[in-house]
């Protein structure tokens, strides 16, 4: 068996982080979020892995390499556009040749991975399994409705009246099946080729279309509320480590991890929280659920369920809750203006000031 991850969408909803940055490779605990399908991928025994890549290819190449790093042997696959995931297997052709394949959607997080999925479909071998999970705005997903039996009846694409709150989780399994399936779509109103429509084609003409239905936690991670969460959830597997340095004057409370080469100095930690390498930490106060990357810099601020990127500095703020601070990014306070109200009005205007 062989894995198809898509690491090709440009990520608009994690705007303006996403202008600069490949939204798979958004950390959460200062890991990105690609990595963590790819680990998922090795631990359930595939080695040949395809990702496809479209405007931000040169640095999903830096960041993952030739996939040693992960027991893994990367293919790389040009898609000139985000065309739909249909249109990702069709240009993944000539690498997934005739192989059983899981296709994994690299911006997706599932906890538990995916090693009991790709047994259960190697001893079966259905034509394709799909995960599906609840949720409470269906009409954002693919959405699949199911008999009474659990067998998969129809499958529609972010419909606009749902038949059910099943949708379709970033993870798919395919025989060889598929291949022809994609060939027979049409791009969508999105003018997209959709791989829900190729599902769709499998089941009208016969073919076993299974589901499993994911009781467990999913996201994602293409908003920055679900990437907080995702942070959040990962934060909490982690065990108190300290590697860099940490002065007397600090108070580390529960799960925090200091990693080498951090100095810490005069701050009140409470975690699940984690401090990356190299960063420098000075009079603050770090809450709950708060990933800070490499080579911060933070003085004399507060923060909580946070995620800071790499070089990012925060100087003199209170308080910072609930953020996406990229790379290099400086946060300070503003500067104290005049208590003065500056207007420029048409005729005839009428305002009330609060003074």
């Amino acid at each position: 068996m062989k894995a198809l991850v898509l690491a090709g969408g440009s990520g608009t909803r994690l705007r303006p982080i996403t202008h600069t940055s490949a939204k798979q490779l958004v950390p959460v605990a200062n890991k990105p979020v690609l990595f963590y399908g790819l680990e998922a991928i090795a631990a359930a025994g595939i080695t040949e892995v395809g990702i496809v890549v479209g405007a931000t290819a040169a640095e999903i190449r830096r960041a993952v390499g030739d996939g040693d790093r992960f027991g893994l042997r990367i293919t790389y696959i040009e898609q000139a556009a985000p065309l739909g995931l249909a249109h990702a297997v069709l240009v993944a052709r000539d690498f997934l040749g005739d192989d059983d394949f899981v296709m994994y959607l690299g911006d997706n997080f599932i906890i538990g991975g995916i090693t009991a999925l790709v047994d259960g479909f190697r001893a079966d071998r259905p034509d394709a399994r799909i995960l599906l999970t609840r949720v409470a705005d269906p009409s954002a997903f693919g959405v699949a409705e199911l008999d009474d039996k659990g067998r998969v009846l129809s499958l529609e694409e972010k419909p606009a009246e749902p038949r059910s709150d099943l949708a379709l989780v970033g993870v798919y399994l395919f025989t060889s099946v598929i291949h022809e399936a994609v060939r027979s779509v049409v791009p969508s109103a999105r003018g997209e080729l959709e791989i829900t429509d190729a599902l769709q084609r499998l089941i009208d003409t016969g073919h076993d279309v299974r589901s499993t239905l994911i009781t467990g936690y999913w996201k994602d991670t293409g908003n920055v509320t679900d990437l907080l969460e995702v942070n959040r959830t990962v934060l909490e597997t982690f065990e108190p480590r300290i590697d860099g340095t940490v002065d007397a004057a600090s108070e580390l409370i529960g799960r925090v991890v200091v990693e080498p080469g951090a100095v810490v100095t005069g701050c009140r930690i409470v975690g699940p929280a984690v401090i990356g390498a190299g960063s420098t930490l000075t009079g603050c106060y770090v809450g709950p659920y708060t990933s800070i990357a490499e080579n911060c810099r933070i003085n004399d601020s507060e923060i909580e369920y946070s995620i800071v990127l790499g070089g990012a500095r925060i100087d003199g703020v209170r308080r910072v809750e609930a953020s996406l601070i990229g790379r290099e990014a400086v946060v300070t306070p503003a500067p104290t203006v005049p208590a003065a109200h500056r207007l420029i009005l048409g005729d005839h205007s009428k305002v009330q000031i609060h003074a």
